[in-house]
Parts: C-alpha cells; structure tokens; sequence
C-alpha cells in the first residue's frame, strides 16, 4: 500500500468517525431532550410527584425496583406519602441497623449486637406502618368533607369525574393527593371502579370502602348520588367522633404496650451498670444467650398482645 492510499484511507476513516461522533451527539441530545418533556408532562399531571430535591442512591434504586422486595417497598412507601425512594430507604435503613449493631455491642454486650441490628429492622418497618395508619386516620377525617363537597358538586349539575377533579384542589394532604391521582387516572383513560378501587386499596379503611362503593354503585347505576352523599356525610361525621373517643379511650393501653419492652431493655442497661461486664457473662454461655433470646420474646409477645387486645374495630 502506497503513502497516497494510506493517507486516503486515514483521512477517510477521521471523516467517518467525526460524522459519527456528531450523529451519536445529536441522539444524545434529542433523547435526553424528549426524556425531560416526558418528564414535564408526567409532572404536569401529577404522575411524578414535584419534588425540589436531587434524588440519592439511583442506581440502587433502580436496582431494588425490579425486585419483588423492591416493588413491595415502593407500595407501602407510596401509601405513607412520604418524599423517599426505595433505594434511599434501604440506605437509612441499613445505616439503622449498623449503628444500632454497633452501639449494642459496644454498651451491652457483643450478643446483643444482632439482636440490635434485627431492632432496627422492627423499628424502620413500624415507622413506615405508623406512618401509613397516621396517613390513613387523617384521610379518614376528610372523607365527611370529601362527601360533602361531592355532594354539592353533583347537585350543581357537575359530572362525578368533574366534581373529584374540583374537590382534589379544595381538600389539602392527603385526600386532595389521592383524588388528584384518581383524576389523573380518569384523564388517562382508566375506568371509575378501577381508578377508585386502586385509591381504597392504597388507604385501606371501612368509610372510604363505604364512599367508593357508594360512588362506584350510583355511577354505574345512574342512582342519585346527591341523596346518597348526603346521607353517607352525616354518617361519616358521626363515625369519626366515634373514633376520636375510642381513640382517646385507647391511649393509656397503647402506651402500656410499648412501655413493657422499653422497661425489659431499661434493665438490661441497670444490670450492666450495676456490675460492668455482668452481660458479658451472663451471654458468655448457651445458657444464657438462651435466656436472653426467650426474654426477648416473651417481650414481643406481650407487646403483640396488648396492641391485639386493645384493638377496636369502628
């Protein structure tokens, strides 16, 4: 081969690769491009939640979604309403778990490390169910007003899918979010059962399982849904005082529950600061770690117990 070919070819081969350097920068851009105008347009009809924040741990996150795990964490965040990912929580949840590990080994006694790390799994999953119940018991105290406001657009003459589209920008967190998600659904095309029903599985509770079937029957039927949300409003105020006294009524027993663990741990920490290295002893042998894990149980059991007993279903 020549010097004439050769510096053809280079020179042809620099060609070819700059116009394919400019057509893989031109996909580049048009991409990410229409990935933020779908991103914009999901935002601008509530299907992404708005959010100041730069999301941490993508990969993660993105990894732990395509799980079964994963999808199950998505859920139940979902229905806590709170602005955090899945990968994010497993990160703080991880971090829990080895600083209590830590903090139990080097206080107590290097067995009780697991045993602080398996705490701080019980303590991030109650948070998330405490946060989902408080979710659902202030939902549950806007379904009077929910009714109401229903009520008074229908009786104006607004269609159903209209009169939840103006009561999800009347009513704050969380109702307004939950009808502004059953808007959406509505809008893109999912049906009135469906989009309800996802809303009552989401916020499980007998009044909004009441409310949908109500709306769900009387839309299919072509009943009169004033007359039915007039009465259902009345209804659910009176279901609400109910629940506010049982509540109240209640505290001291939920109190109780969760004072008898705090107390089985509190004596762990006097016996060890009674006579330093007591623990070590004591979880030194099968014997005692033995003791110590039926302790630990006897514990949860009365802890489950008690929450058990003194549930009342209104």
């Amino acid at each position: 081969m020549d010097l004439q070919t050769l510096v053809t070819l280079t020179t042809g081969i620099t060609l070819l690769t700059c116009v394919l350097a400019v057509i893989g920068l031109h996909s580049y851009a048009l991409g990410k491009a229409q990935r933020q105008a779908l991103v914009d347009r999901l935002t601008a009809t509530g299907q992404i939640p708005v959010s100041g924040r730069r999301r941490r741990f993508r990969n993660l996150d993105r990894r732990l979604r395509r799980t079964n795990l994963g999808k199950k964490l998505e859920l139940r965040l979902a229905a806590t309403g709170l602005d955090i990912t899945p990968g994010e929580f497993f990160v703080y949840m991880l971090a829990t778990v080895a600083g209590l590990w830590l903090i139990g080994q080097a206080s107590l006694a290097p067995f009780f490390g697991p045993l602080a790390g398996l705490l701080g799994i019980w303590v991030a999953l109650q948070f998330l169910n405490w946060q989902r119940q408080k979710r659902i018991e202030k939902f549950i105290n806007q379904l009077p007003e929910m009714a109401r406001i229903l009520a008074n657009a229908t009786q104006a003459g607004l269609a159903l899918r209209t009169a939840i589209g103006m009561a999800a920008e009347e009513l704050e967190a969380p109702a307004g979010e939950e009808l502004a998600k059953v808007a959406n659904q509505l809008a893109m095309g999912a049906s009135m059962d469906d989009a309800l029903g996802e809303m009552a599985e989401r916020l499980p509770s007998r009044e909004l399982v009441v409310l949908v079937t109500t709306l769900v029957l009387s839309n299919r039927a072509g009943g009169q849904v004033v007359s039915a949300l007039r009465n259902l409003t009345e209804t659910l105020e009176e279901r609400k005082e109910t629940r506010r006294e049982v509540r109240t009524q209640l505290s001291q027993v939920n109190m109780t529950s969760y004072a008898v663990p705090v107390l089985g741990v509190g004596s762990l920490f006097l016996m060890n600061s009674i006579k330093d290295g007591a623990l070590d002893r004591m979880t030194g042998s099968s014997i005692g770690q033995g003791a110590v894990i039926i302790a630990f149980a006897l514990y949860a059991i009365g802890f489950i117990l008690i929450r058990r007993l003194s549930r009342i279903d209104v």
